[in-house]
């Protein structure tokens, strides 16, 4: 059953890849602006479950709502629609393009989105000087440290201000220090603005930035607030 008033549920999750089962009834649920760590050791399913949360992957059974509406329903283009306006993504290397510089990498989303160049960059620096990164607008990528790589991504996946963001191992790339700045200005940013956030981490201390976790092993989950 949705608990109420979540924004993104998912009961009952079943997903295999061949004789493997990936997810064996996983059940999740988040409330605007909260975040919530999905934590378990690797090969649990925990990044499987992040991937049928944001439409990206169609599970096996069960369903996931968002807002009211069953993903699974909607088609392609849908839920590729979703994704560039409802919600924003960081991942554990970043994924900018290497081509553009740094601000163009975060006024991308906006761009897709039929946004003008010139207030999308403006938006994309208000976001860039949230994240302490302003001052990097022109650079490439590869002219910038991991942690300040780290910070662009983060900027880029709250610029179109999402409703959730997905942040799979959004630290597992860095040191302990730019680890904890970029879970800080992640966090503050994201609950500024109500965000949800999706939290994929097997580090204790990066799930500490959370509200709640929810433990992932063998395709099964649990969340630790409901564990007597």
């Amino acid at each position: 059953m949705t608990p109420a008033g979540s924004l993104l549920a998912a009961v009952g999750l079943r997903k295999a890849y061949g004789p493997t089962n990936a997810l064996d009834g996983a059940e999740f649920s988040i409330h605007p602006g909260e975040v919530v760590a999905v934590m378990g050791p690797s090969g649990s399913g925990k990044s499987t479950l992040l991937h049928c949360l944001a439409g990206i992957v169609t599970p096996d059974a069960g369903s996931v709502t968002y807002a009211g509406r069953e993903l699974s329903t909607m088609n392609d283009a849908g839920r590729s629609a979703l994704r560039r306006s409802d919600f924003g993504f960081v991942f554990q290397f970043g994924q900018l393009v290497p081509e553009l510089t740094c601000v163009e990498n975060v006024a991308l989303p906006l761009r897709l989105n039929g946004v003008k160049r010139k207030e999308a960059e403006r938006t994309a620096r208000t976001w860039m000087e949230r994240l302490e990164v302003d001052d990097l607008g022109a650079k490439r990528p590869g002219e910038v440290s991991g942690g300040q790589g780290q910070r662009v991504a983060v900027a880029r996946s709250l610029v179109t201000g999402p409703r959730v963001v997905f942040a799979d191992e959004p630290t597992g790339a860095l040191d302990s220090l730019n680890g904890e700045r970029v879970m800080q200005l992640l966090t503050e940013a994201a609950r500024s603005s109500s965000a949800a956030v999706v939290l994929v981490t097997h580090e204790a201390r990066v799930a500490a930035y959370s509200d709640r976790e929810i433990v992932v092993r063998d395709g099964k989950s649990r969340d630790m607030e409901r564990v007597v």
